[in-house]
Order: structure tokens, then C-alpha cells, then sequence
């Protein structure tokens, strides 16, 4: 075991097997909600839409402020409650569908509650860990991580579309429900987490939260990577929301086929980031990150060729490749972002990047609903597609690309 592994410490593979829990919970959640909502209660792309948009909006209504909160917090506590109230929410669903009591007003609810629970728990958990780990081991942990919610795609997503098939939507999602338990429950044994900072020593919020935007914004790195970021989150949302509509009321495929479908996504984005230390190593941080979007990413124009017989296969394809890059992009943008800030701007930095990232997925949600009524489904699937081919150039344009290592942690010390 490497001399600065993040396995040696305790906490860190606490966190990590809480992580799998929830992320398995969070990717049966992602193919049986828009699933529920087409199939058993005739929703239309643009209802898919909302609710979909409504799952993220979370993050541009307190996305900011989060961070700031966050960094007052101990991060054992939060994200424990966000595990709780996700739990109890997602306990609703199959509640009221055994009462004949589900609406789609009561999943927008739940996704939009959800959602904010969630901005707590993703906020927290990338703030926690390099105090866990240690800012030597960060590579190596964000890449488990990452790897982590890859895997978690490829079996949980697989895992949700079969068990939709087997015993409806409704009572697929109790599954998610007991799995945000099960983390939380974990989250206790974790010892070791920041104290807030003392009251005498806190400044106005919106002075933090602007410190958080100056941070980011004002570095020509940090702005170029949250950028390419959102966009391809964009992108990548406004497919991910028409393909539940296309693959089962268009295509008329099986729900179990659209779970393979993600999934496939899911192992591309394993593959990239199992595959980010070792690339970055030979052809150095930036140059890979440039690379991988100038040769990956066109990739996704594959995906609105998907048809029934061997197209399904060909934008398969493309579709796993997209994620491969994403993959790659996952680790070495995030451990870049984490050695350029200090210690205490950790919190709203992440929020400043969970605001512009899953805010980008709110608007793609929105948008995908948006052109599917107005025009058709596949024409929404280019337009998101196109978003994820060209997501790559605020990254390649930028200094990033010629960014051989990590900054030195003496640079981000405060």
C-alpha cells in the first residue's frame, strides 16, 4: 500500500462504504422516478422534464449559500441528516402507490426535497475529504470515488431497471430508500471530521459566499474547468431526460434495456477514472484533460442515432465513451480544484461548482422538456449531444492544457 493511500485511513473507508450505499440507493432512485412517472402516470416529455429539472434546482436555490453553511457545520452531522431525509422522503413513493395515493405533484416533491438534501451531502462529503486523506492522497481518493459512483451506475442503474420490470416502479424505489438508511447508519462509526470555526471568527455569508465566486472566477483554471463541467453536464442532462421517453414509449423497449443503457454509460465511466492517474502520469494532468475532450467527446454524437436492431449498439458506443472521457474528467478536474484552494475555502468552492454543475442539469432538464414539446424527442437528443461534443473547449482553450502536475500543496496553504 502506497505510503500516503487513502485506505490507511479509517475514516475514509467509512465514508467510502457509506458512499457505496447511497449511490447505489441514488442509481436505483435515477431509473425508477422518471420511470414511475412515464409509466404509471402517462407523463409527458415535458412533465419528464420537470420533474427531472426539479431533482437539481436545488443546487441554484441554495447551492451557494450551502457552502458557506457547510463550512460552519460538522460535516459527520450533515451528512448524516441529508442521508435521513432522503431516506424518509423516498419512503413516500411506495407509501402513497400502495395507498392510490401518487401523484405527480407528490414526486415533484419528493425529488425537489431530495435534491436539497442532497446539495448538503455532496457539499460535505468532497469538503471532508481532504481533511480525511490529506491533500497527498487526494488523486488516489477522488479516483475510488469516482470510480465508486461509476460502479454504482453500472450496477445500480442495471439493478433499477430490472427490478422496475420485475415489481413495478413504485416498489423498485423502496430499494433506494433502504439504501440512504444504510448509509447513514455507516456515517456514525466516522470519528474524525472538522470542527466549525469558532463564532467570533465568522463573517457576513454573503461576504463568504462572495469569497467562494471570487475564488473560482477569478482563476483562469478553476473558471475554464467549471465551465467545460456545466456544459457537459448540460448536455449530457438534456439526453439523459428524453431517453426514458424514447426508449419506452417511442422504441417500446423493455425498462431492463434502458438500465443496460445507462449502465453501459456507467462502465465508460468507471473505465476513465481507473484510467486518469495512469494517463495523466505519461502525458501530464492538463494535457490529458485536452486530449481526452478533443478526441472523446464528438463521441456523443453516436447517441441520437439510437434505434431499435444495431443502432442501439452504435450509439451505445458513443455513448460509452462520452462517459469514459467524463470519467477522466471527474478525477483529475476535481483533485485539480481541491490543490487550488485552501482549507477554508473548500466548502464554498465545491458549492460554487455544485451550483454551476448541477444547476447546468436543472437547465438541462428543463430544456430537454422544453424541446420535446415543442418539437421531437430525437431532435432533443441532438441538441444535448452537440452540448456534450463541444462541452471540451473552455479546457482546451485555457492553461489547463499545459498543466503538467498538481499545484504544489504549499500554494493552497491559506
Amino acid at each position: 500500500m502506497q505510503p500516503h493511500s487513502p485506505w490507511r485511513v479509517t475514516d475514509f473507508r467509512v465514508l467510502f462504504t457509506a458512499t457505496t450505499l447511497s449511490q447505489f440507493g441514488t442509481s436505483i432512485g435515477y431509473v425508477a422516478v422518471p420511470l414511475i412517472a412515464v409509466t404509471a402516470l402517462d407523463a409527458s416529455p415535458g412533465q419528464v422534464g420537470a420533474l427531472a429539472a426539479l431533482s437539481t434546482v436545488a443546487f441554484l436555490l441554495i447551492g451557494l449559500p450551502a457552502g458557506a453553511w457547510v463550512d460552519r457545520m460538522r460535516h459527520r452531522r450533515v451528512l448524516i441528516t441529508a442521508d435521513l431525509t432522503r431516506a424518509a422522503l423516498y419512503a413516500s413513493i411506495p407509501v402513497a402507490w400502495a395507498l392510490d395515493a401518487l401523484t405527480l405533484g407528490h414526486l415533484y416533491l419528493v425529488v425537489l426535497l431530495t435534491g436539497a438534501a442532497t446539495v448538503f451531502f455532496d457539499i460535505g462529503s468532497q469538503s471532508v475529504l481532504p481533511q480525511l486523506v490529506g491533500r497527498d492522497g487526494l488523486v488516489q481518493a477522488n479516483a475510488a470515488v469516482v470510480s465508486l459512483i461509476a460502479a454504482g451506475n453500472v450496477a445500480g442503474r442495471g439493478a433499477g431497471g430490472f427490478l422496475v420490470q420485475l415489481l413495478t416502479a413504485p416498489v423498485a424505489i423502496a430499494g433506494t430508500a433502504i439504501a440512504y438508511l444504510a448509509s447513514a447508519l455507516r456515517l456514525t462509526a466516522i470519528r474524525r471530521t472538522p470542527a466549525p470555526p469558532p463564532p467570533q471568527r465568522r463573517v457576513r455569508l454573503g461576504a463568504q459566499i462572495g469569497a467562494g465566486l471570487r475564488h473560482v472566477f477569478g482563476n483562469p483554471e478553476l473558471r475554464a474547468l467549471a465551465l467545460t463541467a456545466a456544459l457537459g453536464n448540460l448536455g449530457s442532462q438534456i439526453v439523459n431526460t428524453m431517453l426514458p421517453v424514447l426508449f419506452v414509449r417511442q422504441l417500446g423497449l423493455p425498462a431492463g434495456l434502458l438500465g443496460l443503457f445507462w449502465a453501459a454509460g456507467g462502465a465508460g465511466l468507471l473505465l476513465g477514472a481507473r484510467c486518469a492517474r495512469p494517463i495523466a502520469a505519461r502525458l501530464g494532468y492538463g494535457r490529458t484533460l485536452g486530449l481526452a475532450g478533443l478526441c472523446l467527446a464528438p463521441a456523443a454524437l453516436l447517441v441520437p442515432l439510437l434505434d431499435r436492431g444495431p443502432w442501439l449498439y452504435v450509439a451505445g458506443a458513443g455513448w460509452v465513451l462520452a462517459l469514459f472521457k467524463t470519467g477522466l474528467d471527474n478525477v483529475l478536474g476535481v483533485s485539480l480544484r481541491q490543490r487550488m484552494t485552501p482549507d477554508v475555502l473548500l466548502g464554498r468552492m465545491n458549492a460554487t461548482f455544485r451550483f454551476l454543475l448541477t444547476g447546468a442539469l436543472a437547465l438541462g432538464a428543463a430544456v430537454a422538456g422544453l424541446i420535446g414539446e415543442l418539437t421531437t424527442v430525437n431532435t432533443t437528443l441532438w441538441v444535448g449531444a452537440a452540448f456534450m461534443a463541444t462541452a471540451f473547449l473552455p479546457v482546451f482553450c485555457s492553461p489547463v492544457r499545459t498543466r503538467r502536475e498538481l499545484p504544489a500543496a504549499a500554494l493552497v496553504r491559506g
